[in-house]
């Protein structure tokens, strides 16, 4: 049993992961700016403040980093403060305190340059090539992470692609948002195969590196994390509107269409100060209009994981939490 201490745990995966270790036997302490409802020892900060943080990780053999600024717009430097900083104070006290494990909670797209990934493994995050403000600082966060690995401090990078289950507001939430509201509209052909992730298989992949991160077929490495079961974008769209009961995608627009008018909306919510997320962005159109699965052999063998929900098993679990909440 290890002492573990878990940032960002009000997020869904993060709370998800909580009681994934918890069920492990591991003890858990979080950080977080808002009270949870998770029933362990919170220490309630900024991942930013280094006096919050040094409290939060004292006594603990191991810290799972999910806290970090998501999004698909934003300012430049709002990312890097949470992304890049936090991980870099986080990363100080928790060597300063003696912990032996870390555990990155990082992203497929801080490798995606805008091609197609077909059966990708985990490539070298690049910050120059990445797509987004999100992106480039995860991508750096990473490479800050994975550059601490040392024999008494045992660093992992895992990048859970396209999280979503019940609850999820990142993903599951806009899906269905757009789709009541018809603008649910499928990139190119809506043909491009994507890899996913259901959220209890994420947090069970993420419990197991925080106990194999000091394997030596784990540490020093990132690891790409999903179902391993690619689906048309189409078939996935189709199969969470179905699940909330909303319409179904029917329209369909070009990937240079999409980009071009991704380039524009985008620039216009910047000029326009908005604080919510525009319909379309070109880092959004190429993740909606290219192919990107993984090659899972290497982090299941590392990780002793396999996915325990299939997609199929896990849109019948989402609709049966949208019948709940009607």
């Amino acid at each position: 049993m290890m002492r573990v201490l878990v940032t960002g745990a009000t997020s869904l995966l993060g709370g998800t992961t909580v009681r994934a270790l918890q069920e492990r036997g591991h003890e858990v302490v979080v950080l977080q700016r808002h009270p949870s409802r998770l029933g362990c020892p919170e220490v309630l900060g900024d991942i930013r403040d280094r006096i919050a943080v040094d409290r939060a990780v004292a006594d603990c053999q191991a810290v799972l980093h999910c806290a970090a600024k998501v999004g698909i717009t934003g300012s430049a430097s709002d990312f890097a403060s949470v992304n890049v900083q936090g991980t870099a104070t986080l990363l100080a006290a928790a060597q300063a305190a003696g912990v032996q494990r870390f555990v990155q909670v990082s992203s497929p797209s801080v490798a995606h340059a805008g091609h197609a990934l077909v059966g990708a493994g985990a490539d070298s995050a690049d910050p120059v090539r990445a797509r987004s403000a999100y992106s480039r600082t995860k991508a750096q966060a990473e490479l800050l992470a994975l550059a601490a690995d040392g024999p008494q401090f045992a660093v992992t990078a895992l990048r859970p692609h396209l999280v979503w289950g019940p609850g999820d507001e990142q993903l599951v939430a806009r899906i269905v948002q757009r789709a009541r509201s018809g603008r649910l509209v499928l990139i190119g052909n809506g043909c491009a195969l994507i890899d996913t992730t259901y959220l209890d298989n994420a947090a069970a992949a993420l419990a197991c590196a925080v106990e194999r991160a000091a394997d030596p077929l784990v540490h020093g490495r990132a690891f790409v994390v999903s179902n391993g079961e690619p689906r048309t974008v189409a078939d996935m769209l189709s199969g969470i509107a179905r699940a909330a009961g909303a319409p179904l995608p029917t329209r369909y627009v070009g990937l240079g269409t999409a980009r071009a008018a991704g380039s524009l909306v985008a620039g216009a919510w910047v000029l326009l100060r908005r604080a919510d997320e525009p319909p379309m962005t070109p880092f959004l159109a190429e993740q909606l209009g290219t192919a990107h699965w993984f090659d899972q052999r290497q982090v299941r063998q590392a990780l002793g994981w396999q996915p325990t929900v299939t997609i199929d098993e896990g849109l019948l679990r989402l609709a049966d939490w949208y019948r709940s909440q009607a």
